[in-house]
């Protein structure tokens, strides 16, 4: 009943399993205290397991037989097989192996000793990847004894299926090496990069930081097992401005504006009792919409969430998937929160839509931000997020296909609001935000973080980015969330920077051909 492997999208192996074995003593055999002592003591120089604790578990058993040691490899089997230990025994079994090491631990995740899931995906895919052991089931007597000629059947064990999914270890890889980087050079405490492909919804890399050892997980502390959950579809957080995009896709697409459209910016709106500035504290005079997803101003949003009016605007956000599970398949994850005159009469406020225009006072997955965004680089066309590509079984070999959720926006939409991130992006600061080559499109963002008694963590943020490329056939959205940095917190400086060392590297592994001319000094920066 050997379990099935977890494959990376090119069938390299994330999570194998090999021959081992598993040590097992008759409690009999350990009744003397000092030839208990002695054999622990053997079994303890060629397995590296405590002698003590192998006899505690032979002394706490009332089975007949105990595995006291699991999970040996073939050399450390052949050397307890060579100490002719009375009363013990080999079993051959299997452990699990993780080939890659620690990547993409909190998605993959663990087994337990019996080798069944316990995290990640070795949970939510137990069924598939365990198989099953197989059943031999014979004619007694009355006292018990098997029937020589009585009736007997067998059903055979069947292997595990193994699992094709969506991810690519090399972009998995890279996505964790600059998201470690982009912590580092902030000083942050934790963060989140996910790679989408557009037109499929098929995850290419799921990374959150802090981790663990997958090859050795501490179960004993309580406090080590919030490092197992992935964070991408667990935590939610207030995404800041990168969700002007989506402000901004419902009021295209409602007709209400145009990216030529003029308004004047006085630097304050007042709404009810509130007051809501601009980031930078700005009156900006005359600017036209493109203007207010350049300059990132929360005045212009609150004013495109009102011209879309309250309906209109909620219902655009939950068209992109917000306020609901993306149905990844992946156990733990939440919904988020959307607060609406719907959902809650009472407490909805106009103030709320107002900063939910910029991000803030809505409640998201990194997941569910990110498909948005892939929403938007494949026409409209919101897809469900997809982790599995195929399942190999015994029996052959199923096909996942990609799922399309709905079309959220109109593609015309879509490639207007495309371009108009690319507008944003060539008028970024290239000292950070650069994919040389490459025209691309992006949205930076920083936001406040919420406490749980409704107020916000003084002098904390999360700085975000979200981009597309390439501009004309887009082949990833990338998401990428740094937890509260120690400095400046400006997604353009934190994030943006991951962000392009990123897609330099993936377009280049995938190799995209560069959209436009590259100059040597661009590369030498």
């Amino acid at each position: 009943d050997r379990r099935g492997a977890l494959l990376d999208r090119n069938g390299y192996p994330l999570a194998a399993s090999e021959a081992a074995f598993n040590v097992m003593v008759e409690k009999r055999a350990w009744e003397d205290p000092a030839e208990a002592q002695a054999a622990a003591d053997s079994l303890a120089e060629v397995t590296d397991a405590s002698s003590a604790e192998m006899l505690s578990i032979v002394a706490d058993t009332e089975a007949f037989e105990v595995p006291v040691v699991r999970g040996l490899n073939y050399g450390q089997g052949v050397a307890v097989r060579e100490l002719g230990l009375y009363g013990v025994r080999l079993l051959e079994g299997s452990r699990r192996t993780y080939p890659e090491g620690n990547l993409a631990a909190q998605l993959l995740g663990f087994v337990g000793q019996e080798n069944s899931g316990l995290t990640g995906l070795e949970i939510d895919l137990d069924s598939i990847l365990g198989g099953n052991p197989g059943q031999v089931t014979y004619e007694r007597d009355g006292i018990g004894n098997q029937l020589a000629f009585g009736a007997r059947s067998e059903t055979p064990a069947q292997p595990g299926a193994n699992v094709v999914l969506s991810i690519d270890r090399y972009i998995q890889r890279v996505a964790e090496q600059e998201l470690d980087r982009a912590i580092s050079d902030n000083e942050a405490k934790g963060g989140t990069i996910i790679v989408i492909q557009p037109k499929t919804g098929q995850v290419l890399a799921m990374a959150s930081r802090p981790t663990f050892d997958v090859t050795n997980p501490d179960l004993s502390d309580n406090s080590k097992q919030a490092l197992f959950r992935n964070r991408a579809i667990t935590d939610t957080y207030e995404p800041g401005s990168v969700f002007k995009v989506v402000t901004m896709a419902a009021a295209l697409d409602l007709g209400v504006v145009s990216p030529g459209t003029w308004w004047f910016d006085e630097g304050v709106v007042h709404v009810s009792d509130w007051s809501i500035y601009n980031w930078d504290l700005s009156a900006n005079g005359s600017q036209t919409v493109q203007d207010i997803l350049s300059k990132s101003l929360n005045t212009g949003a609150v004013w495109l969430a009102n011209l879309s009016g309250s309906a209109g605007f909620y219902d655009y956000i939950n068209r992109f998937g917000f306020g609901v599970t993306s149905d990844s398949g992946l156990s733990g994850e939440v919904d988020g929160r959307v607060r609406t005159p719907e959902s809650d009469p009472e407490g909805w406020r106009p103030v709320n839509m107002a900063t939910n225009s910029f991000g803030q006072g809505i409640a998201v997955t990194p997941l569910q931000m990110a498909m948005a965004v892939a929403a938007i680089a494949n026409d409209g066309v919101l897809m469900k997020p997809q982790l599995v590509n195929e399942i190999v079984g015994p029996l052959g070999t199923q096909v996942v296909e990609p799922e399309a959720v709905r079309q959220v926006i109109s593609p015309e939409t879509a490639r207007t609001l495309l371009d108009m991130m690319g507008v944003v992006m060539d008028g970024a600061s290239t000292a950070y935000i650069d994919v040389p080559g490459y025209a691309f499109g992006g949205k930076t963002g920083t936001a406040n973080i919420a406490t749980e008694n409704g107020g916000y963590k003084p002098d904390a943020y999360i700085s975000s980015f979200v981009g597309i490329a390439p501009l004309g056939e887009p082949e990833i959205a990338v998401l990428v969330k740094i937890d509260e940095p120690a400095g400046v917190p400006w997604g353009t400086v934190v994030a943006g920077p991951a962000f392009s060392r990123l897609t330099q590297r993936v377009l280049a592994y995938l190799k995209v051909p560069p959209t436009k001319e590259v100059f040597v000094s661009e590369l030498l920066d």
